[in-house]
């Protein structure tokens, strides 16, 4: 059931949103909304970080189901990337890099530009980490996690150990187990906003780096604080549209890699948003159209974001792992 929602999924987010860059032979992006308007039709619109995303589910479904045909759509996208990103892989975002990486390297593509970039951006600053973006003040979970992650899996668990150690000392609410958003480090401000998204990311660096104590307790504020009704809760349209997908992506992994309660929640949490987000979608040119709320009807007035589209999509591939 699981595997054939995603199948779903994938044909209908290819349908709706995979066009070629400005026409040229051989590309292809996803556009950032639908129906789109006159810039996404021409990806004037430019999501980097969402398209990162777009890759990474791309190679969920290539493990889920693998197909010559899709293993070559996931060589264009990746040297589309490039190409949209005007001939570099790299951007001002350590976040957005850090989750290019990761979708890159389960690619199998060359990802040592965006480590060169990540290593750079540590610095001693509010007791280390690195920061959210060149230039900027602020350091937080959106990068640091996914940054970790990559790390670990490419095997530099030094530098992974003491991102996650930043987060893990510096980001966690000693309250609710609860990861809050990140730290302004000239006046120590403490941003204590709660995003699906940051607990998503300190739960993967955890589970990377076999930190269980911290990934069972992450489960387990989630289930407490983050799912009314036992369905991860969406945050808006935009980026926030990925926030809940990322956070399911590391609860199928927490459900694999735990023992005991935990696993057991983390499992049901995947499963039952992948029931209620496919009960609320609507029928749609390719197939269904996902809420940004998992637990309400589509369409809404964030459905027509690729963040949201993707963001589902994500949560299915998650669920098909743990059918």
């Amino acid at each position: 059931m699981y595997r054939e929602w995603a199948a779903e999924a994938e044909r209908a987010i290819v349908t709706r949103h995979l066009r070629r860059v400005w026409l040229l032979p051989g590309t292809i992006l996803g556009r950032s909304g639908w129906p789109p308007t006159p810039g996404q039709r021409v990806h004037w619109h430019w999501n980097y970080w969402w398209q990162a995303h777009l890759l990474d589910c791309l190679v969920d479904a290539q493990h889920r189901d693998p197909t010559p045909a899709r293993d070559a759509v996931i060589g264009r996208f990746s040297s589309s990337v490039r190409l949209r990103n005007f001939g570099k892989w790299t951007n001002d975002y350590y976040d957005d890099m850090a989750w290019l990486g990761l979708a890159m390297q389960r690619a199998g593509r060359d990802v040592e530009p965006i480590l060169a970039e990540l290593r750079s951006a540590w610095t001693p600053d509010g007791g280390g980490g690195i920061w959210w973006r060149k230039g900027d003040r602020f350091k937080n979970a959106p990068s640091n996690g996914p940054a970790a992650i990559l790390h670990a899996r490419v095997g530099e668990t030094e530098r992974a150990r003491e991102l996650f150690s930043w987060m893990d000392s510096t980001l966690v609410d000693p309250d609710t187990g609860l990861v809050w958003d990140g730290l302004r480090v000239d006046d120590h401000e403490l941003v204590k906003a709660i995003y699906t998204y940051c607990q998503g990311v300190f739960l993967g660096a955890a589970l990377e780096l076999s930190e269980v104590d911290a990934a069972a307790r992450t489960v387990r504020a989630v289930a407490a604080h983050c799912a009314p009704g036992g369905v991860l809760r969406g945050q808006g349209g935009g980026d926030g549209g990925l926030f809940a997908g990322i956070l399911a992506r590391y609860l199928a992994l927490a459900a694999q890699r735990l023992t005991g309660p935990e696993a057991d929640a983390a499992r049901t949490l995947v499963l039952d948003s992948a029931r209620a987000c496919h009960e609320h979608a609507t029928e749609a040119l390719g197939g269904p159209l996902f809420p940004s709320e998992w637990s309400q009807p589509a369409p809404d007035e964030h459905s027509r974001d690729l963040s949201v589209q993707v963001g589902a999509w994500l949560l299915f591939e998650a669920a098909a792992t743990l059918a």
